[in-house]
Protein backbone atom coordinates (compact mmCIF):
# COMPACT_ATOMS: atom_id res chain seq x y z
CA UNK A 1 0.00 0.00 0.00
CA UNK A 2 1.50 3.52 -0.92
CA UNK A 3 2.03 6.02 1.83
CA UNK A 4 -1.25 8.23 0.23
CA UNK A 5 -3.17 5.13 0.32
CA UNK A 6 -2.11 4.25 4.11
CA UNK A 7 -2.72 8.36 5.48
CA UNK A 8 -6.05 8.50 3.86
CA UNK A 9 -7.52 5.40 4.63
CA UNK A 10 -5.85 3.21 7.54
CA UNK A 11 -8.19 1.89 10.82
CA UNK A 12 -8.87 5.30 12.34
CA UNK A 13 -12.60 6.33 11.99
CA UNK A 14 -12.96 10.31 11.96
CA UNK A 15 -16.39 11.05 13.62
CA UNK A 16 -18.61 14.36 13.96
CA UNK A 17 -17.09 16.43 16.79
CA UNK A 18 -19.36 17.48 19.53
CA UNK A 19 -19.27 20.69 21.12
CA UNK A 20 -15.48 22.63 21.14
CA UNK A 21 -17.15 26.03 20.63
CA UNK A 22 -15.91 28.27 17.62
CA UNK A 23 -13.33 28.14 16.33
CA UNK A 24 -11.06 31.23 14.22
CA UNK A 25 -8.66 30.68 11.36
CA UNK A 26 -6.17 33.35 10.84
CA UNK A 27 -6.33 34.39 7.16
CA UNK A 28 -3.12 36.48 7.02
CA UNK A 29 -3.27 36.39 3.23
CA UNK A 30 -1.38 33.32 1.94
CA UNK A 31 -2.33 29.94 2.17
CA UNK A 32 -4.51 27.69 0.60
CA UNK A 33 -7.39 28.01 3.51
CA UNK A 34 -9.68 26.21 1.74
CA UNK A 35 -9.13 23.14 2.41
CA UNK A 36 -9.02 23.63 6.08
CA UNK A 37 -12.12 25.00 6.48
CA UNK A 38 -13.21 21.98 4.90
CA UNK A 39 -11.65 19.48 6.86
CA UNK A 40 -13.26 21.36 9.76
CA UNK A 41 -16.45 21.20 8.19
CA UNK A 42 -16.27 17.45 7.78
CA UNK A 43 -15.37 17.21 11.39
CA UNK A 44 -18.73 19.09 11.98
CA UNK A 45 -17.08 21.80 13.77
CA UNK A 46 -17.86 25.72 14.14
CA UNK A 47 -15.72 27.77 12.48
CA UNK A 48 -14.94 31.44 10.51
CA UNK A 49 -11.97 33.37 9.39
CA UNK A 50 -11.05 35.85 12.20
CA UNK A 51 -12.07 39.30 11.08
CA UNK A 52 -9.11 40.55 12.84
CA UNK A 53 -6.31 40.84 15.68
CA UNK A 54 -9.05 42.40 17.57
CA UNK A 55 -11.23 39.45 18.02
CA UNK A 56 -8.21 37.46 19.31
CA UNK A 57 -7.38 39.89 22.30
CA UNK A 58 -9.93 39.71 25.56
CA UNK A 59 -7.85 42.48 27.34
CA UNK A 60 -6.98 46.13 26.63
CA UNK A 61 -8.24 49.29 25.62
CA UNK A 62 -11.49 50.29 23.74
CA UNK A 63 -12.98 47.19 21.05
CA UNK A 64 -9.70 45.12 22.56
CA UNK A 65 -11.59 44.90 26.00
CA UNK A 66 -14.22 42.61 25.36
CA UNK A 67 -13.75 38.81 25.57
CA UNK A 68 -12.24 36.89 21.89
CA UNK A 69 -15.74 35.17 20.23
CA UNK A 70 -13.36 31.89 19.29
CA UNK A 71 -12.96 29.09 21.89
CA UNK A 72 -9.93 28.00 19.82
CA UNK A 73 -7.65 29.37 17.15
CA UNK A 74 -5.97 27.59 13.98
CA UNK A 75 -3.10 29.78 12.14
CA UNK A 76 -2.41 27.73 8.69
CA UNK A 77 -0.54 29.15 6.02
CA UNK A 78 2.41 29.64 3.53
CA UNK A 79 4.78 31.66 2.55
CA UNK A 80 8.33 33.20 3.73
CA UNK A 81 9.00 33.52 7.19
CA UNK A 82 10.25 37.60 6.84
CA UNK A 83 6.97 38.20 5.00
CA UNK A 84 4.85 36.69 6.89
CA UNK A 85 5.84 38.26 10.13
CA UNK A 86 6.00 42.01 8.30
CA UNK A 87 2.41 40.88 7.64
CA UNK A 88 1.43 39.52 11.06
CA UNK A 89 2.89 42.45 12.80
CA UNK A 90 1.78 45.00 10.12
CA UNK A 91 -1.98 43.90 11.01
CA UNK A 92 -1.58 44.20 14.18
CA UNK A 93 -1.68 39.79 14.34
CA UNK A 94 1.71 39.21 15.98
CA UNK A 95 0.85 40.87 19.12
CA UNK A 96 -2.44 39.15 19.53
CA UNK A 97 -1.37 35.61 18.82
CA UNK A 98 1.24 35.92 20.95
CA UNK A 99 -1.53 37.02 23.93
CA UNK A 100 -3.35 34.42 22.83
CA UNK A 101 -0.90 31.49 23.52
CA UNK A 102 0.50 33.34 26.41
CA UNK A 103 -2.84 32.82 27.82
CA UNK A 104 -2.84 29.29 27.34
CA UNK A 105 -5.60 29.36 24.94
CA UNK A 106 -6.07 26.39 22.41
CA UNK A 107 -3.91 27.18 19.39
CA UNK A 108 -2.94 25.50 16.75
CA UNK A 109 -0.11 26.44 14.22
CA UNK A 110 0.09 24.78 10.77
CA UNK A 111 3.57 25.04 8.12
CA UNK A 112 4.41 28.39 8.37
CA UNK A 113 1.95 28.73 11.62
CA UNK A 114 4.76 26.39 12.94
CA UNK A 115 8.01 28.21 11.88
CA UNK A 116 6.91 31.58 12.74
CA UNK A 117 6.66 30.43 16.47
CA UNK A 118 10.52 30.56 16.55
CA UNK A 119 13.07 33.07 16.96
CA UNK A 120 14.11 33.41 13.83
CA UNK A 121 14.84 31.06 10.55
CA UNK A 122 17.66 31.19 7.79
CA UNK A 123 15.13 31.43 5.38
CA UNK A 124 15.19 35.13 6.98
CA UNK A 125 18.46 36.58 7.50
CA UNK A 126 19.75 40.00 9.11
CA UNK A 127 19.12 43.61 7.02
CA UNK A 128 21.60 45.98 7.36
CA UNK A 129 22.31 44.34 10.44
CA UNK A 130 18.93 43.88 11.70
CA UNK A 131 17.17 40.41 12.66
CA UNK A 132 14.16 39.55 11.48
CA UNK A 133 12.52 37.85 14.66
CA UNK A 134 9.67 35.64 14.67
CA UNK A 135 6.83 35.22 17.52
CA UNK A 136 9.92 34.00 19.95
CA UNK A 137 7.01 31.96 21.52
CA UNK A 138 9.03 28.85 21.78
CA UNK A 139 13.21 29.30 21.67
CA UNK A 140 14.84 27.93 18.89
CA UNK A 141 15.92 28.28 15.35
CA UNK A 142 14.31 26.99 12.09
CA UNK A 143 16.88 25.74 10.00
CA UNK A 144 17.35 24.83 5.83
CA UNK A 145 17.45 21.33 5.07
CA UNK A 146 21.42 20.76 4.26
CA UNK A 147 20.20 18.14 1.49
CA UNK A 148 19.90 19.61 -2.04
CA UNK A 149 16.67 18.27 -2.98
CA UNK A 150 14.60 20.82 -1.32
CA UNK A 151 11.90 21.57 -0.87
CA UNK A 152 10.33 18.62 0.44
CA UNK A 153 7.47 17.00 -1.16
CA UNK A 154 4.94 14.67 -0.55
CA UNK A 155 4.01 11.80 1.75
CA UNK A 156 6.72 11.46 4.98
CA UNK A 157 6.36 8.97 8.01
CA UNK A 158 6.22 10.90 11.27
CA UNK A 159 7.05 9.28 14.32
CA UNK A 160 5.02 10.83 17.76
CA UNK A 161 6.70 11.15 20.84
CA UNK A 162 4.68 8.94 23.77
CA UNK A 163 1.89 10.87 25.57
CA UNK A 164 0.90 12.97 23.09
CA UNK A 165 -2.52 14.62 22.89
CA UNK A 166 -2.56 15.73 19.28
CA UNK A 167 -0.91 12.54 18.04
CA UNK A 168 -3.45 10.21 20.44
CA UNK A 169 -5.23 7.24 18.53
CA UNK A 170 -2.92 7.45 15.47
CA UNK A 171 -0.38 4.64 14.80
CA UNK A 172 2.85 4.85 16.04
CA UNK A 173 3.94 5.94 12.49
CA UNK A 174 1.43 7.89 10.29
CA UNK A 175 2.18 9.54 7.32
CA UNK A 176 1.46 13.10 6.45
CA UNK A 177 1.64 15.43 3.59
CA UNK A 178 4.63 17.89 3.88
CA UNK A 179 5.94 20.52 1.46
CA UNK A 180 8.74 22.63 3.28
CA UNK A 181 12.44 23.61 2.34
CA UNK A 182 12.88 24.74 6.23
CA UNK A 183 12.32 22.56 9.79
CA UNK A 184 12.57 23.68 13.14
CA UNK A 185 15.00 23.05 15.76
CA UNK A 186 13.75 23.73 19.43
CA UNK A 187 16.37 24.70 22.14
CA UNK A 188 14.14 22.55 24.75
CA UNK A 189 13.35 19.06 22.74
CA UNK A 190 10.57 18.43 25.43
CA UNK A 191 8.67 20.66 23.21
CA UNK A 192 9.19 18.28 20.44
CA UNK A 193 5.46 16.33 19.78
CA UNK A 194 6.77 14.18 17.07
CA UNK A 195 9.52 13.59 14.45
CA UNK A 196 10.16 12.97 10.21
CA UNK A 197 13.19 12.27 8.24
CA UNK A 198 14.27 14.11 5.43
CA UNK A 199 18.57 14.45 5.28
CA UNK A 200 18.30 14.49 9.11
CA UNK A 201 15.64 13.91 11.82
CA UNK A 202 13.81 16.78 12.65
CA UNK A 203 11.19 18.33 14.66
CA UNK A 204 7.92 18.30 12.98
CA UNK A 205 5.36 19.29 15.58
CA UNK A 206 5.14 20.67 19.06
CA UNK A 207 2.89 20.70 22.34
CA UNK A 208 3.31 22.89 24.75
CA UNK A 209 0.08 23.60 26.91
CA UNK A 210 -2.71 24.69 24.95
CA UNK A 211 -0.37 25.06 22.49
CA UNK A 212 0.43 23.10 19.42
CA UNK A 213 2.04 23.29 16.33
CA UNK A 214 2.63 21.25 13.04
CA UNK A 215 5.04 21.06 10.05
CA UNK A 216 2.68 19.09 7.94
CA UNK A 217 -0.74 19.88 6.76
CA UNK A 218 -3.55 17.46 8.54
CA UNK A 219 -6.21 19.01 6.00
CA UNK A 220 -4.42 17.23 3.07
CA UNK A 221 -3.45 14.22 5.11
CA UNK A 222 -6.70 12.15 4.27
CA UNK A 223 -8.35 10.33 7.46
CA UNK A 224 -5.39 10.35 9.67
CA UNK A 225 -5.29 14.28 9.31
CA UNK A 226 -8.99 14.64 10.48
CA UNK A 227 -8.33 12.18 13.53
CA UNK A 228 -5.36 14.75 14.16
CA UNK A 229 -7.35 18.10 14.33
CA UNK A 230 -10.29 16.17 15.66
CA UNK A 231 -7.63 15.63 18.81
CA UNK A 232 -6.41 19.05 18.38
CA UNK A 233 -10.53 20.31 19.12
CA UNK A 234 -10.86 18.15 21.97
CA UNK A 235 -7.98 19.07 24.58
Amino acid sequence: MSAAKAAAGGPVAVRPVSGGGLIGVIDYGAGNLGSVMNALKRLGLSARFAAGPEELVSGGPGAANRNSPFDRIIFPGDGHFATAMASLTQSGYAEAITEWIKADKPFLGICIGLQLLFDSSEEAPPVDGKAVRGLSVIPGKVKKFPGRKVPQIGWNQTAAKPGSRLFRGLPADTFFYYIHSYYTDPADSSVTAAEAEYYLRYCSAVEKGALAAVQFHPEKSGALGLKLLENWATF
